[in-house]
């Protein structure tokens, strides 16, 4: 989270995040969450923060979300059924993140390719999610 009116937010985040496409992702005004494939320790984590300076503070979100990646020719239609964010490229690029209900679930959408998208939830809601995309794929199965 950063401070109002912290400028560079983005540019020092990315440094500090894996160099994967899509690595910093905006969770809202002054906020950002950085993803990455691979787990990190608790003395890597707060080396993490540590690097992060004086306007920007890191919380670790690690043990409280799930990331699930749905990907496919129909990953569109799929994901309309549970929000009303415009998933089409050109309204919603390679890249681009929101926080949407995804029927009655707050989650964090992230477009990872033409055909990808990250959805990350509270992990008390994962198993829920889950459930809400089977349903939501079974005509395309």
């Amino acid at each position: 989270m950063g401070k109002p009116g912290t400028t560079n937010a983005e540019t020092q985040l990315a440094s500090l995040s894996e160099r994967q496409p899509n690595a910093v992702r905006a969770a809202g005004p002054g906020q950002w969450f950085i993803v990455g494939d691979h787990p990190k320790t608790q003395r890597e984590i707060e080396a993490l923060f540590t690097g992060l300076g004086a306007d920007i503070y890191g919380v670790d979100q690690s043990a409280g979300r799930v990331r699930i990646l749905v990907q496919g020719t129909m990953v569109e239609r799929v994901l309309s059924k549970g929000t009303s964010v415009d998933l089409a490229p050109t309204s919603f690029p390679v890249g681009s993140a929101t926080v949407t209900l995804m029927g009655h679930i707050a989650t964090h959408m992230t477009r990872t390719s033409m055909f990808a998208f990250e959805l990350m939830v509270l992990r008390g809601f994962a198993e829920s999610l889950w459930d809400d995309l089977v349903a939501m794929c079974r005509e395309f199965a």
